[in-house]
């Protein structure tokens, strides 16, 4: 099926090592998706959804204790314990593939060998990075046809010696002869691994059939591992959006923005304007890969194909793209399937009155729990995205000229501030908190310090990683992105929001080009530069005064009260803590003391 040798000897390496019952090579094409699902459907792992309302779309329910990542049992598995980092588990690389090797021992037995061939990025892109996942997993295989670029393509691209990560997948659920399968397969959790061993690009993962557990080409590949890569080989790979905000005078700019799961990533990715004559598309909803080009700017492309999209709080109402994206050709997993065959899932614009839930059950709101799990999923093509950028798919990327950073955060934080410079801009970055997520399983703090978003992501120490960024911005000098701030989720005392959000961001997002084109003057305060008094374009918008000046308020007091946390959280990177960012946190402190 190859004429890779290096890729055939580990194939035939993990067939003796795991010895399922068949081996078969994906081709990527249509054909191979729709048998994959109808095998599926028969075996009563999914079930298909009613044809003229979802086309070609099935619902899956996961096993309860498969659910989100697993971010105790994912781990670094480096040469070095300490180029793991304190944000890391880290074991042994010798040690964890011995424990692994006898998990991975006859664990396909009774089922199919899928051999997943993938680009991550346009194919042949000089961004985009070639994957081989290994998995006895048909949802995998059908994940990952949208997620990523499957099939004999990227095999000839890949030719007879070129370079590709390796990714070995199994579900850890052996089938005896004769053995009923049941509806979603998978290991208990403590013998769950979703290991990475940067030092050779290479990531195992046993006993996860959910979301980044299981499509490796996502987290494992395109962040954890990356980000290694990416330091090495001098370029970025970032949790972050991808977005083409065009002006009425046909001014185009490129944001590339950072949020933790489930912070309203996709939602800003899809946005649709509320001002008049401004136009947004998308060009990616989760993560960008980055290279300086050739005029000295960093150009970014999204490594993935498809949207991996959070479902409770999707709505026409919160983002009519992701709907429309999801109509057709897409997978469901741990939503509520309605009594006419539909998919339902909490915040949904119409109400369920009665279902299954995602364990299975009968369900009505009276229930006394969601119907829908928290961190339930979609699946979709990307291509069918409305506001999907013409140029998603240029394998030269986009050009970026603004980073965002932010997070959820009820009160303290500003609904927008620009750094300083370069490096207040990765200080606002590795300062970012949040109020924590359903997209992780074992996270139990209130609030939760997530460095540009990165934190379950970053494949070595975050030390390191803080002056990567440094670093970078010191080759891109005066063409390095400007860095930005925002809080969209403030709130009042009595639990009211401020700020409208959806459509309405794109009124900070104008501000923000508006900034970098010097149409607009900022006052400088003790955390950034802030919008004057008539800065934002609030035309339109029916908001009270007192709102916008809270929104723009800072606490000095209160920011001071943060301090503490943040020293003790940068303290945890030791002498691996950038002297730039010492200097930064140095200041910060100055100027809550003045």
């Amino acid at each position: 099926m190859t004429e890779h040798a290096g890729l055939a000897a580990w194939v035939k390496e993990v067939e003796t090592l795991c010895t399922p019952d068949k081996v078969h090579w994906c081709d990527g094409s249509t054909k191979e998706y729709d048998e994959m699902m109808q095998l599926m459907v028969a075996s009563g792992m999914a079930t298909k959804l009613d044809e003229s309302s979802f086309p070609n779309c099935y619902l899956f329910r996961s096993d309860p204790s498969d659910v989100a990542r697993v971010e105790g049992r994912t781990y670094i598995a480096c040469r070095e314990e300490e180029n793991a980092g304190p944000t890391n588990n880290w074991i042994d690389p010798d040690q964890l593939k011995e424990t692994m090797r006898g998990l991975y021992q006859g664990c396909m037995k009774g089922r199919t060998l899928y051999v997943i061939p993938f680009s991550m990025g346009p194919i042949g892109s000089p961004i985009a990075k070639i994957g081989v996942q290994i998995s006895d997993s048909p949802y995998v295989v059908t994940n990952m046809h949208i997620m990523t670029r499957v099939g004999t393509r990227v095999l000839e691209v890949l030719g007879s010696a070129g370079e590709f990560i390796p990714c070995l997948h199994s579900i850890g659920a052996p089938l005896e002869p004769g053995q009923e399968d049941v509806p979603w397969p998978c290991a208990p959790v403590e013998k769950k691994y979703i290991s990475h061993f940067p030092d050779e690009n290479l990531i195992w993962s046993y006993g996860s059939g959910y979301g980044g557990n299981a499509l490796l080409g996502k987290k494992c590949l395109a962040l954890r591992i990356a980000s290694v890569m990416a330091r090495r080989e001098g370029w970025m790979a970032e949790h972050m959006l991808i977005l083409r905000l065009t002006n009425p005078e046909g001014r185009r700019y490129h944001i590339a923005a950072a949020f933790p799961s489930a912070c309203g990533k996709t939602n800003l990715a899809m946005l649709q304007p509320s001002i008049p004559g401004w136009k947004c598309e998308c060009v990616g909803d989760d993560i960008a890969w980055m290279k300086i080009g050739g005029d000295g700017r960093l150009h970014a492309i999204n490594p993935e194909a498809g949207f991996f999209g959070v479902a409770p709080g999707t709505s026409y109402d919160s983002n009519p793209m992701a709907m429309d994206t999801l109509k057709s050709n897409s997978i469901f997993t741990n939503c509520v399937l309605t009594d006419d065959n539909k998919v339902w899932w909490e915040g949904m614009d119409e109400p369920c009155e009665h279902g299954i839930d995602w364990k299975g059950r009968e369900w009505t709101p009276a229930s006394g729990e969601p119907g829908a799990h928290p961190n339930s999923r979609f699946t979709a093509p990307a291509k069918q995205c409305p506001a999907i950028c013409p140029d998603w798919e240029d394998p030269a990327g986009v050009p970026i000229d603004i980073f965002v950073f932010g997070g959820r955060r009820a009160s303290v934080v500003p609904l927008v501030r620009q750094a300083l410079d370069w490096d207040h801009g990765v200080y606002l970055g590795a300062s970012a908190t949040s109020e924590v997520t359903a997209a992780a399983l074992d996270i139990k703090a209130k609030l939760r310090r997530d460095p540009f978003a990165m934190l379950p992501f970053c494949g070595y120490h975050m030390g390191d990683y803080l002056q990567h960024w440094f670093e970078m911005g010191d080759k891109l000098g005066d063409k390095a992105p400007k860095v930005f701030y925002v809080n969209w989720f403030r709130k009042t005392e009595d639990g009211r929001w401020l700020w409208p959000g959806f459509g309405e961001n794109a009124r900070v997002l104008k501000w923000m080009c508006e900034r970098i084109d010097g149409k607009v003057d900022a006052v400088e305060t003790s955390i950034g530069l802030m919008p004057t008094a008539d800065g934002l374009d609030l035309e339109g918008l029916d908001i009270p005064a007192a709102d916008v000046e809270e929104l723009l308020r800072v606490d000095d007091n209160a920011w001071k009260a943060e301090l503490p946390d943040l020293r003790e959280f940068f303290a945890k990177f030791g002498d691996r803590l950038p002297p730039r960012m010492q200097a930064q946190i140095e200041r910060a402190e100055q100027f809550q003391r003045a």
